[in-house]
């Protein structure tokens, strides 16, 4: 796992701090499982519990079983072991195997999530309406919400036209949006959103008004130009991405002479921050 990050996540499960690895690559924490279990159980012996949970998930064949990853983490005399971890979804299918009190708040967050869900298939515009009140919550005004719904759809379109061309597979959009990214700001998304210091957050978010203005510019002339040349398959996808990306960083070049400082900043929108030197994720 190349270039993850170490981390514990403070606040969690009533105080008692999980161990996790941050994957830059998969944007993807992968939390310790034994952690999880003792925060759950209230075990003294964790290990035991989880070989013990694990042997019957093992034996019934479960998915989670398949999918421990085996990490290096910081144990409490400071050396680095290998222990089990799971990502988020992992992590949240084991809640639901552990039949512990503490888990029941979870359990019920997780139903009524699912519950809320199906009521948005047949009922979308509950989904909008909970991304309005989710960014509102958080203090985007109107007009920045406003622009922020258009560009999902802008953004749709262009999947859509990706589709179309022939590209399939979620790695194959995360290349051509980087294709992008690169050709108006110089860095990929992944890049960018470590600039900023974000992680899981979303990178359009946390822009400004500029800098979201160029990734729109890049992402419509890539669209059109798409649509235009009739690109097939991925290499040919690529070559369009990048003149999409090479377009809006005219348009950036040109801004930022008249501006005198660049466009792309590490501002971001968050009310904490992660510190790599502590380990910990603390509000500011």
């Amino acid at each position: 796992m190349k270039d993850s990050k170490l981390a514990t996540i403070s606040n969690l499960f009533e105080g008692i701090e999980i161990r996790s690895i941050w994957d830059p690559e998969k944007e993807e924490y992968y939390f310790s499982v034994v952690d999880v279990v003792k925060a759950l159980t209230g075990s003294n012996i964790p290990k035991r519990y989880w070989s013990d949970l694990k042997r019957k998930l093992d034996e019934e064949g479960s998915q989670l079983y398949a999918n421990i990853v085996r990490l290096k983490m910081k144990a409490q005399d400071g050396k680095f072991r290998e222990t089990d971890t799971l990502d988020t979804k992992g992590i949240f299918r084991l809640i639901e195997s552990i039949p512990s009190p503490k888990a029941e708040p979870f359990k019920v967050w997780l139903a009524n999530l699912g519950s809320e869900r199906v009521d948005e298939v047949f009922d979308p515009e509950k989904a909008v309406k909970r991304a309005v009140h989710y960014y509102k919550m958080r203090g985007y005004d109107d007009e920045w919400i406003k622009l922020r719904l258009a560009g999902i759809v802008d953004r749709n379109k262009l999947t859509d036209v990706w589709v179309d061309s022939g590209i399939r597979e979620d790695y194959e959009f995360g290349i051509l949006t980087n294709e992008i990214y690169q050709g108006w700001s110089g860095i990929k998304a992944s890049e960018y959103k470590e600039f900023k210091g974000i992680r899981k957050e979303s990178l359009r978010d946390n822009m400004s008004d500029l800098e979201i203005l160029l990734t729109d510019i890049g992402e419509v002339t890539t669209r059109e130009l798409a649509k235009e040349h009739r690109p097939y398959g991925l290499e040919e996808n690529k070559k369009i991405a990048a003149s999409g990306g090479e377009i809006a960083n005219i348009t950036r070049k040109e801004i930022e002479s008249r501006l005198g400082k660049s466009v792309v900043n590490n501002e971001n929108k968050l009310n904490y921050q992660y510190k790599s030197d502590n380990k910990k994720i603390e509000n500011k």
